[in-house]
C-alpha cells in the first residue's frame, strides 16, 4: 500500500464517500420478488455459524485474508479463469508455487476449457492446495428466455406496463448510471434491462414458467458438467447467479433449495454470487438472505462511492467479498488495453509510485480492509510475476 493511502486514511475516505452515495443498500435491496421460503431463508442471527480459519498453500511471504464466514484464508490476489485452457495453465502452477490458493472459473469460460485446464492442477493431493469456485450457467439466460415467452403472450397494454415498471426499477436502483454501471462489456446495459423485465414478470407471473426446469435443473446440470470437466467431486464455492444484475435475482427460493441438496450430497460447500451490475444492491440482498456466504462484485475507483458502504456492512456481518473489475474500470470495455486518460490519471493520484495501472488498481482495492481478495485474469507467467507481488508482505 502506498504511503499516501494508509488503512486509516482509507476508512476516513470511505466514510466521507458514504455520505455522498445516493440511497442506501437497504433501499436498493428492497423491492418486489418471490418470498424466500421459510425452509431455506435464514435471518442474520440464524446465518450459518462462521467456520474456523482454513489455510491452504500458505506462503509466509504472501498476505492472506479471511473470506467471511467460510473461514477460507485466501491469497489477496486470486486467479481468474477467463484465460485458462488445458494448454495455457503453466503460469497458474507458477502462481500456486508463489502462494496463490484460489481458482475462479465458469462453464462459459472458453466453453468449458477453463475448467478442463484447472483440472490438471487439482488431481489427487493437489486438490487440497487450492480453493475452487465455479458458477452456474446459463442460469440468467434460461430465466430471461422463460419470461420472454410470458411477455410475448401478454396484450400490448400489459407489455407496456411491464416495460414501464422495469424502467422505473432501473432508475430507482440507478443501475445504468455510467459511473455505477462501469461499462465493462458490450451488452451490459441490455443485460440489466432483461433482468429488470424478468423481475417484474416474476412478481406477477412466476407460476407461469416451469420453475423446477428453469431453476433447479439448470443449477444441478451446470454443476454436474463442471465437476466432470474439473475431474473433482466437489467445489468449495458455487456462484449462482453468475453476473446477477439486480437484488431480486438472489431471492429465488429454488436457488437455496438446490444448494441445500447439493451441499448435503457433498458437492458444494458454500453458496456465492457474482455481480458486475448493481453490485451494491446484489451484495446487500445476498447478505439479507442468510444463505449466501460471499459475493464476487465489481468494485473500483469509479463506482466506489456506491459500493463501499455495502462492503463495509459485509465485513461487519462476516460476509466475504472478492473484488473483480478493479483494473478493468480504468480501461475501455471488453478488456481493451487502452485506458481512459481521466481514469488513469485518477488512479495515478490515488496510488502514486512506480507500478503499472493494473498493479495500482489492485493496490487501491486491497487498501480497503473490508475486501477479502482481488481477482486477476493473468494470462501468462509475466503477468503472474507482475501482479502477485502486490500481495507480498513488505
Amino acid at each position: 500500500m502506498p504511503e499516501s493511502m494508509t488503512r486509516r486514511d482509507f476508512i476516513k475516505t470511505s466514510a466521507a464517500l458514504a455520505a455522498l452515495r445516493p440511497g442506501d443498500y437497504g433501499r436498493r435491496a428492497a423491492g418486489a420478488g418471490l418470498a424466500i421460503s421459510e425452509a431455506t431463508r435464514r435471518t442474520e442471527g440464524e446465518a450459518e455459524t462462521p467456520a474456523p480459519p482454513e489455510w491452504r498453500n500458505r506462503n509466509p511471504e504472501l498476505r492472506y485474508r479471511r473470506l467471511g464466514r467460510t473461514g477460507f484464508m485466501v491469497s489477496e490476489i486470486v486467479c481468474g479463469g477467463d484465460p485458462i485452457t488445458p494448454t495455457n495453465i503453466h503460469h497458474v502452477e507458477v502462481a500456486i508455487g508463489m502462494g496463490l490458493n484460489y481458482l475462479d472459473t465458469s462453464p462459459v469460460y472458453n466453453d468449458g476449457l477453463s475448467e478442463e485446464g484447472y483440472s490438471k492442477l487439482i488431481q489427487g493431493a493437489d486438490r487440497g492446495r487450492v480453493f475452487v469456485n465455479t458458477k452456474v450457467d446459463p442460469f440468467s439466460a434460461n430465466r430471461y428466455k422463460a419470461y420472454l415467452e410470458v411477455f410475448k403472450s401478454l396484450p400490448a397494454t400489459e407489455q407496456a406496463e411491464v416495460l414501464r415498471a422495469s424502467g422505473e426499477d432501473m432508475a430507482r436502483r440507478q443501475a445504468t448510471v455510467p459511473e455505477y454501471m462501469g461499462g465493462y462489456f458490450t451488452g451490459q446495459e441490455r443485460q440489466i434491462e432483461e433482468m429488470a423485465i424478468a423481475n417484474v414478470l416474476e412478481e406477477k407471473y412466476g407460476a407461469k414458467i416451469d420453475r423446477p426446469k428453469v431453476y433447479a435443473q439448470t443449477i444441478v446440470q451446470s454443476l454436474e458438467g463442471s465437476l466432470r470437466r474439473l475431474r473433482t467431486d466437489h467445489v468449495d464455492l458455487l456462484m449462482c447467479p453468475h453476473g446477477a444484475a439486480s437484488p431480486e435475482e438472489v431471492r429465488i427460493p429454488e436457488i437455496f433449495e438446490a444448494f441445500e441438496k447439493l451441499k448435503q450430497q457433498g458437492k458444494v460447500r458454500y453458496l456465492g454470487v457474482s455481480s458486475h451490475s448493481d453490485p451494491a444492491g446484489v451484495l446487500g440482498a445476498a447478505m439479507e438472505t442468510g444463505v449466501y456466504s460471499m459475493a464476487m462484485i465489481a468494485y473500483n475507483i469509479i463506482n466506489r462511492r456506491y459500493v463501499e458502504p455495502v462492503i463495509a456492512e459485509a465485513k461487519r456481518r462476516d460476509f466475504g467479498v472478492i473484488n473483480m473489475k478493479s483494473a478493468q474500470a480504468v480501461f475501455h470495455r471488453d478488456r481493451s488495453p487502452v485506458p481512459f486518460p481521466e481514469r488513469a490519471a485518477l488512479l495515478e493520484k490515488l496510488v502514486p509510485g512506480d507500478m503499472g495501472l493494473h498493479q495500482k488498481a489492485y493496490t487501491f482495492s486491497l487498501g480497503n480492509p473490508n475486501i477479502s481478495a482481488v481477482i486477476s485474469n493473468m494470462v501468462d507467467e509475466k503477468q503472474v510475476r507482475e501482479n502477485l507481488p502486490v500481495a507480498l508482505r513488505t
